[in-house]
Formats: structure tokens, sequence, C-alpha cells
């Protein structure tokens, strides 16, 4: 079969987001990476880490270890590590935006993501709120995001708000996409041909049968019932303090938690180092690390790539899932 070809985007070039592309590359693999970046700032991670770079043409697949491929995407600076410039966040920016559309175009099949520094971008007069806000907006398609290790899958009803304004984003439509999205993409992406999908409640204890809240009475409640008569396997809702009980995880696919705060800490703490963060629902498979820019560390060679190579293992398994039963080898 067919390598598949992945789009890089090392992110923040001050960070340790090229260190750990340099990092990814030493490894030997059986899908092709083409990054989208400047290559010196690859340059100069190659050379504080002492690893060794080739990099060939945007058209030469990058299979073997210290080989990428490079689409040239130039910043306005090399910034010192742990020091960003937002001068360079039109490059950046810039970068996933053209390998998210090589992604939309069908020249590669999946992307994986490094670390971005959204102060930095902002500062550059670029407003932005996360990647994968941008990337859906791009593609015109609603997503989901998850977060997801050996453990546990994590999928989110909401995302960046204010805990004041989580309650009034429990919807029925919107949550009942949410859901469909998450089984299509347990289904396609993670070869769950029946998945089942633990929803966890709102409030303390899923409200106490109202006493502590009704937000699962009046909302949740129908819209699973909803669901499991179209025969989506739903389990909840449930109270978020018991439900990521070893025990009963087994018995799941996936969790959707009702806001960032509520799942994403007990999925960091089960495997924080082997985690990834996939936004659901794209044209394509998108895989990102599940960490910051890391300032502190940039440039030092102590930067752990564990979270860039599950990613790029977990795109490259999905996008083999997603190709046609029946395609060429």
């Amino acid at each position: 079969m067919t390598p598949p070809r992945l789009a890089l985007v090392p992110g923040e070039p001050a960070g340790v987001g090229p260190e750990l592309c340099l990092r990814l590359i030493q490894r030997p693999r059986d899908y092709a990476l083409t990054a989208y970046a400047d290559p010196r700032s690859l340059q100069a991670a190659a050379q504080a880490l002492n690893l060794p770079l080739k990099l060939l043409p945007p058209d030469q697949p990058a299979l073997r270890p210290g080989e990428l491929s490079l689409v040239e995407v130039t910043q306005a600076s090399v910034p010192d590590w742990g020091q960003p410039d937002p001068a360079n966040a039109a490059a950046v920016i810039g970068a996933l935006r053209q390998a998210a559309q090589a992604c939309l175009d069908g020249e590669l099949e999946g992307l994986v993501t490094g670390p971005v520094h959204k102060a930095a971008i902002n500062a550059g007069g670029i407003p932005y709120t996360g990647t994968t806000e941008l990337l859906a907006q791009q593609a015109g398609c609603e997503v989901v995001m998850m977060l997801a290790n050996d453990i546990v899958r994590v999928a989110l009803a909401t995302t960046h708000l204010p805990l004041r304004a989580v309650a009034d984003a429990i919807a029925p439509e919107p949550l009942a996409r949410t859901l469909g999205i998450v089984a299509a993409a347990l289904r396609a992406d993670f070869g769950v041909a029946e998945p089942a999908i633990a929803v966890l409640g709102l409030n303390p204890h899923a409200g106490e049968s109202g006493h502590l809240g009704r937000e699962e009475i009046e909302v949740i409640e129908p819209v699973l019932a909803a669901l499991r008569a179209q025969g989506l396997n739903l389990i909840g809702p449930l109270p978020a303090d018991t439900a990521f009980l070893p025990a009963k995880l087994r018995g799941y696919d996936a969790v959707l938690a009702m806001y960032h705060d509520q799942g994403l800490p007990v999925l960091k703490y089960s495997g924080f180092e082997r985690a990834v963060n996939l936004t659901l629902g794209l044209p394509y498979p998108r895989v990102a690390v599940d960490h910051g820019t890391a300032l502190d560390l940039a440039g030092s060679g102590r930067a752990d790539p564990s979270s860039l190579i599950a990613a790029a293992d977990t795109c490259a398994r999905i996008a083999r899932n997603r190709r046609p039963q029946g395609a060429p080898p």
C-alpha cells in the first residue's frame, strides 16, 4: 500500500515545535511527511540538537530517517529560542492554511500540527482563537475537538468558553450534531463498527434528578433518547466524578464531556505524554500535539517528542482507514 502523505506544520518557530519535528523524522516510519515551514527554523533546530536534516522538494516523498519534504513558508525573522516574534504571525497562520488547503485539494492525506502561540499571533494583528476553529472555517464544516491517548478518548461538547457561558451553550441541536460527528469519526477513523459513547451530565451528580440543575432533564436526556431511537449507543447522562473509573471506561469507545475542564484533566493525568488532539468532522484527518509551545524548553533538546510522534502515527493510521475500500495500493 502506498504510504500516506501527511502535511507537518511545526507551529510557533520560537517554541519547541521545530525541534520536535526534527526528533520525529529521525524515526523509521511508514508515511511521508511534507513540512510547511521556513527552512531556517528547521535548520536552527537541527543545529541545536545536532541531528541530521535533509530537506527534499515537496514532490519528493520523505520516508527515510532525517529526511523531510518542504514547502517553504518564509518567516519575517528567525527568533531566538523562547522569544516569539509577532511579525511571524502571518507565516505561522499561512503555513496552517497552505497545509490544510493541500489536504482539501487531495494532494496530501492528513495534517499534523505542532503547538501555536496564540498571544503572539494576536499580537501580530491576526485575530485567532485556535487552530481547530481556523480549520473548520476554512473547510466550511462543523467540527468537534477530541483528545485521546491509549486509555481514553474525550470529545468536547463546548471548547474554549468561560464557565458561566457553558450552560447556555448546551442546546439540543449542537449537542445532537456533536454526537453525530463523534459517532461517525469512531466508525470511519477508528474502525469501531458500533461505537458506545458515554455522555457526561453538566451538573454535579448529573443534576441529581433536577435537584442540582435541570439541564440533564430538559436538554441532554431528550437528545440522547432521540439519537438512541436512530440507533446510536449512548450511555448517560453520567456523573463526571465516576464516569472515568477504569472498570467503566472499558465499556465506552469515547466520552463526551460538556466542557473543557470537565474531561481533559482526567485524560491528561492518565497519559499526557502520548495524548493527541484530533479535529473530528474535517474532510481530512487533523491531529495535533496535546501541549503548548514550552518556550522555556525551546532549543534545549529536552522537549519530549512523544505527543508529536503519537500525532503523526495516529494521523497516518486514520488516513489509511479513510481510504476507499478497493483503492489501489
